[in-house]
């Protein structure tokens, strides 16, 4: 269920990379139904020329798609380009495309790390280089970046480390760029999702039977995945108009996963009733003595 009003986007536009699937699918999706122009870009055209006919589709119009690959500065040119050529200007930008590998990094080649972090850092430094030199050129104010980054931005995480270490640079630049560009009428912020419902991502990510041993419910304290309606409604809110004096924030939407995991004793939820009443007992017989 959508949480802002009908038309709470409406006359903004918006270019989302990775676009075409997943996570950038469902938000460029609300945003369309809240009355937003959208771009979405991706270097597989054929996945993103269909998602685009399909949500115009279903919303009218209003939804563009243009291949190119985010870790080539002139291609960004090229897409934004297309944007202020097509959609008259480009008032939002989501940086969502995004690579991982789940790998000991010592199995990883020094080329598995240019391509996560050319991706993740490098296409998101990119994209907002390119469109943040227009805005502030033309001294277009009111315009907004929503990056994608990750709840181990901050923490860190094994396993992951080309992903921890590309999402940790998108977090210090929108940080850092909140600050710097704020005074000139752009906002920076960014989401931290936890596991989602995407299609295919954890089969992906942990193949067979990895995915059913290591599924995050066990250790989400909600005890279930999000729904990327759920994220889909909180970027809406970070783009709009609502929430105008939120600048260089992270938010985080994973259930209170990472918390769990940061608490000394989050793991003593295993032990069941029966087990705590005779732990109990022996802390009253241990204080009488």
């Amino acid at each position: 269920m959508g949480m802002l009003k009908e038309d709470a986007l409406k006359g903004k536009r918006i270019l989302i990379t990775g676009g075409g699937t997943g996570l950038g699918k469902a938000m460029t999706d609300y945003f369309l139904e809240l009355g937003a122009a959208c771009l979405i870009t991706s270097r597989k055209d054929e996945i993103i020329q269909a998602t685009a006919k399909e949500l115009s589709s279903k919303h009218r119009g209003n939804c563009l798609a243009i291949a190119g690959d985010v870790r080539n500065y002139e291609d960004v040119e090229r897409v934004v380009s297309y944007g202020y050529e097509h959609l008259g200007g480009i008032d939002i930008l989501i940086n969502n495309a995004a690579g991982n590998f789940i790998s000991p990094t010592e199995r990883l080649s020094h080329r598995a790390f240019e391509s996560v972090i050319g991706i993740v850092l490098q296409g998101s430094i990119n994209y907002t280089l390119a469109l943040g030199k227009r805005w502030i050129e033309a001294n277009e104010q009111g315009k907004t970046v929503l990056s994608i980054v990750t709840t181990y931005a901050w923490t860190g995480s094994g396993y992951v480390v080309p992903s921890a270490t590309a999402k940790a640079g998108v977090l210090a630049m929108t940080r850092s760029l909140a600050v710097e560009w704020g005074k000139k009428g752009i906002r920076l912020n960014a989401i931290a999702p936890g596991p989602f419902h995407t299609s295919g991502a954890m089969d992906r990510l942990l193949p067979g039977e990895l995915a059913q041993l290591l599924s995050p419910t066990k250790r989400i304290p909600l005890g279930r995945l999000g729904k990327l309606e759920e994220l889909a409604n909180l970027s809406a809110y970070l783009i709009s108009d609502y929430s105008s004096y939120v600048n260089g924030e992270v938010i985080t939407i994973d259930g209170g996963e990472w918390l769990k995991g940061a608490g000394e004793f989050n793991g003593l939820d295993i032990i069941p009733d029966e087990q705590w009443n005779e732990i109990e007992k022996l802390t009253r017989k241990a204080k009488s003595t």
